[in-house]
């Protein structure tokens, strides 16, 4: 077999998913929108079934739930036979998937869901089926040709995509946001990127503060000890009037030797840059690279005068933020 002739497979096997897709697309209706509602207002938790390759979509699906606010469960078809329908409670729903809706493993299942009055969702090609007739909210998917004609693909690749619509509709209607992502994906690269300026901040005695009629000879001293490389100067309503950085402190030390009457007022920075402590701290570092600083004072969008926080770009660079 020629080499290119693989290349002219893989948009075979491309088109006839993309077909599905389209097929599916079409198809969406009604109960969609009741299956998206019932899942918005269950108050215990979704479990998702299938067996072979449709048990890899269900898990899937139940993964990405989870991520977005509900809370979502992957279900054995064939542990389920052996004590694991245990684990359904009344106030579930229960999503089962199968191409066919007949596959011997979910009988007991559906028998299981329609005694106990468990609300069932089906994800299923096959009107005249078992699943398709049993189910509550049935969701059909339309008939697909498999690339190869065998192995189960364009089905799999539509029963994935409407499980990724179940979970981004759900999703928008519950108003999960960033803040509520960041919280589930605490941890990994994703996790760093929505963390917030308030979240990697220096606050309370970390922030470097001195009063605007400190003399300069002192302020170098407090520049010592904090080691932060800079000063944020304010009143005495404690309001932030300006930023003194090292090198501010001691170009000016060195052209004058008389430091006894300079107060830090006098060689500030008025108006420092500031940012609101629920934004991004990617758009933080993005704001230092533009105006080529390495600090930002934090403030509460209710008073932008008063520092609650500071964030050097090392605080950035160490959460791996990027």
């Amino acid at each position: 077999m020629k080499k290119n002739i693989y290349i002219k497979i893989a948009k075979e096997v491309i088109d006839l998913e993309i077909k599905a897709l389209i097929k599916l697309k079409k198809s969406i209706n009604k109960s969609f929108n009741i299956a998206v509602q019932n899942i918005v207002k269950c108050q215990s938790k979704v479990i998702l079934c299938g067996v072979g390759k449709s048990g890899l979509i269900a898990n899937k699906i139940a993964s990405t739930l989870s991520s977005v606010g509900t809370p979502a469960f992957y279900l054995s078809a064939s542990d389920s036979s052996h004590g694991d329908l245990g684990s359904i409670s009344r106030k579930d729903i229960l999503i089962l998937i199968s191409n066919s809706g007949e596959t011997n493993e979910l009988k007991n299942i559906i028998q299981f869901a329609n005694r106990n009055k468990i609300l069932l969702v089906g994800i299923v090609s096959q009107k005249n089926s078992v699943l398709y007739r049993s189910a509550d909210i049935k969701l059909l998917i339309p008939k697909a040709i498999e690339a190869g004609n065998i192995i189960p693909t364009a089905s799999t690749t539509a029963q994935l995509a409407l499980g990724d619509a179940l979970a981004i509709a759900t999703m928008r209607q519950r108003k999960f946001n960033k803040k509520d992502f960041k919280q589930l994906h605490p941890a990994g690269n994703l996790g760093a990127q929505l963390k917030t300026v308030e979240d990697i901040m220096l606050k309370d005695n970390a922030i470097p503060f001195v009063n605007e009629g400190l003399k300069i000879k002192d302020a170098l001293r407090v520049l010592s000890s904090k080691k932060l490389g800079f000063l944020l100067v304010r009143d005495k309503k404690k309001l932030t009037k300006g930023l003194i950085s090292d090198g501010d402190l001691r170009r000016f030390t060195q052209k004058n030797k008389n430091l006894h009457n300079i107060s830090v007022k006098e060689i500030m920075t008025k108006n420092p840059i500031g940012i609101d402590k629920n934004e991004l701290a990617a758009k933080a570092l993005s704001i230092m690279n533009t105006k080529r600083i390495t600090c930002l004072c934090v403030y509460d969008k209710k008073n932008k005068f008063k520092t609650i926080g500071v964030l050097h770009i090392h605080n950035i660079l160490q959460s791996n933020i990027f």
